[in-house]
């Protein structure tokens, strides 16, 4: 999962294996795989979070993030989530376009969260998707 994660992240940086072991003792967080991608997510109080989601530079445009995306969702749900949230790079044209398409709407923005190695920085969007609720 750490050399995953390394090929597709600089901004923000990539995850650690201790990172990713120490995430997943945690009974509140879960993964989804598939042959060059992960999804980390968690469900807390009722609410999910996409942690991270990483695709092989070489196996994107394939519809495996739109796939793990939809299954986030779905186990988030089955986890009880009512709404579900995310963080994404404002710069990340690709990951908010897939975002949006798969039902997040954008609920607020966190001004210079994110710092690159060379002092850059840029906005994270915080993105929030509402499960349809039961009548």
């Amino acid at each position: 999962m750490a050399a995953l994660h390394a090929a597709c992240f600089t901004t923000p940086r990539p995850w650690s294996a201790s990172e990713f072991t120490e995430l997943l003792a945690n009974p509140t967080v879960f993964a989804l795989t598939a042959p060059d991608a992960l999804l980390l997510g968690r469900v807390v109080a009722g609410e999910a979070e996409l942690l991270t989601l990483a695709v092989a530079p070489s196996a994107r445009r394939h519809g495996l993030a739109r796939r793990l995306v939809q299954q986030f969702l779905v186990e988030s749900q089955q986890r009880g989530a009512e709404s579900a949230f995310l963080e994404v790079a404002a710069s990340n044209e690709a990951a908010k376009a897939l975002y949006l398409a798969t039902g997040f709407t954008q609920a607020g923005k966190r001004r210079g969260y994110y710092r690159g190695a060379d002092g850059s920085q840029d906005d994270a969007l915080i993105l929030i998707f509402a499960f349809p609720q039961e009548v």
